[in-house]
């Protein structure tokens, strides 16, 4: 079992780190390899495979400035600002450890509280999930620090670009022209690839025209050393730890927007805000906690109630029930050697993935140390390749290259692309909920307003969006008397 785990770790790391190949794509891939083992051993594997993908994500953001999976992209924030001044290895260390702290302490709530949590999770029905969505997209203001109304631009034209595909509710296609690609929606990870990936490169061939460049030495050594600092950062930890939970148990969310709530708590409550977007290590300690927390958040649903959380937990489901399990209640008895043995399984990836990704991390270090004229066709190459492997389609390698295109304009013009990020996750899942809500109540918006007042939840919600909205108008009046 421990050499599962061990095999799972390794692979998800390495394709955590790949753009392009996301936590979904390795657990599908590893799940005929398990055909033939026991389940206790087939489990562990792709446990550890799903906790080592997440974080793992996190290597390629930070020293190449791609996500390697959409749960990094918060991380890419202050991670790659970290990199570019000379501390990759630092970064790495902070992403690493915190990731293994928000993920262990999911797998502690995944043991202890799964069935309370899980009825938690029954009680929210589609207006609730439409406010969560709503609450998500006021981390806008936050993501825009010095450039809200750029950041509220780029954010609406996220949530423009939701819109294309079928309707989540009439099947009614909508700005398709066509393509057979876009029927599912713009495809989020070929986004990803395409906004920072391309950008990056052609930076890095202005940067290879320079004359007399320095490339700053990185010390690989020292990775023990964030551990002081991160331990001085407990209130972040667990303030993350919760909120990567509580985003986890509610499904089809998603670990990109547990980071992402996790990086804006930490910024909210950071005496210094300013920080942020710069490099600054509670950024991405409280993003790395939040996404990786999320992991266990998602099991808890999908074990006692059968129900998953994420595309990954998805696949997952039929891993095991593949195995001959059935998710629920029932599983925490009558198998319950098999599924306590995979939760400690998850406890054992959690840790593993620490000493794995480190190991691997001394090599990536030398990245940056790569001349960019080397680098740039490099990363072209990866983003190429890896947008191909996604779909197999060439559709999906030109929409790649044309959102590239739209992400190197918003460089050029210092919009930021986080906002574009995040309208683009939480406009599926806000609209998709709301035509839910709205047919629930046959299209009544009266009904449908005072449904929303009278569900203690959706009240809770509410409240926090306005406090959201309140905090980022309070904060954009002191940064512009701060200007003046």
């Amino acid at each position: 079992m421990l050499l599962a785990v061990i095999v799972g770790v390794v692979g998800g790391v390495i394709i955590g780190a790949l753009p392009g190949l996301t936590s979904t794509m390795g657990v599908a891939l590893l799940i005929p390899v398990t055909f033939s083992l026991p389940p206790q051993i087939g489990l562990a594997m792709l446990g550890g495979i799903y906790c080592a993908s997440t974080y793992s994500g996190a290597i390629s953001a930070i020293l190449l400035n791609i996500p390697g999976t959409s749960a990094s992209v918060a991380t890419m924030l202050d991670g790659h600002p970290m990199a570019r001044a000379g501390e990759p290895g630092r970064a790495i260390s902070l992403a690493t450890f915190a990731s293994c702290i928000g993920g262990i302490v999911s797998v502690v709530a995944l043991l202890l509280l799964a069935p309370q949590l899980a009825e938690f999770s029954l009680r929210f029905g589609a207006p609730e999930y439409f406010l969560l969505a709503v609450f998500g997209i006021t981390v806008i203001a936050s993501m825009s620090a010095g450039a809200i109304e750029k950041g509220l631009i780029a954010g609406a034209f996220g949530l423009v670009l939701s819109t294309v595909g079928m309707h989540p509710l009439t099947g009614t296609m909508r700005f398709t022209f066509g393509l057979p690609s876009l029927y599912d929606g713009v495809p989020l990870v070929v986004s990803l690839i395409g906004l920072y990936s391309i950008p990056e490169v052609i930076d890095l061939v202005k940067r290879s025209r320079r004359d007399g460049e320095q490339r700053r030495a990185v010390d690989a050594a020292g990775f023990l050393s964030v551990i002081p600092e991160i331990l001085r950062q407990k209130v972040n930890l667990i303030r993350s730890s919760l909120i990567g939970i509580l985003v986890g148990i509610v499904p089809g969310v998603g670990c990109s927007v547990g980071g992402f709530l996790a990086y804006d708590a930490a910024k909210k409550a950071s005496p210094t805000p300013e920080r942020f977007g710069k490099g600054a290590p509670e950024g991405i300690v409280a993003s790395e906690t939040g996404n990786n927390a999320v992991t266990g958040g998602t099991l808890i649903p999908l074990l006692t109630l059968g129900i998953p959380g994420n595309p990954v937990t998805a696949v997952l489901l039929g891993g095991i029930m593949i195995h001959g399990l059935r998710p629920g209640p029932e599983l925490f008895s009558t198998n319950a050697e098999i599924t306590y043995g995979f939760i400690f399984s998850l406890f054992l990836s959690n840790l593993l993935f620490v000493p794995v990704g480190l190991f691997l991390a001394r090599f990536g270090l030398r990245i940056v140390q790569v001349p960019p004229a080397i680098l740039a066709p490099i990363i072209l190459a990866l983003a190429v390749v890896g947008t191909y492997a996604i779909r197999a389609s060439l559709d999906d390698v030109w929409i790649m290259l044309a959102v590239g295109a739209l992400g190197w304009g918003m460089a050029v013009l210092a919009v930021p692309r986080a906002p574009l990020v995040l309208g683009l996750v939480l406009g599926t899942l806000a609209e998709g909920e709301l035509a839910r809500s709205l047919a629930l109540v046959r299209g009544d918006v009266s009904a449908f307003t005072l449904g929303l007042l009278g569900r203690p939840i959706s009240l809770i919600i509410l409240a926090l969006c306005v406090a959201a909205i309140g905090h980022g108008i309070v904060q954009h009046r002191r940064n512009s008397k701060f200007l003046e």
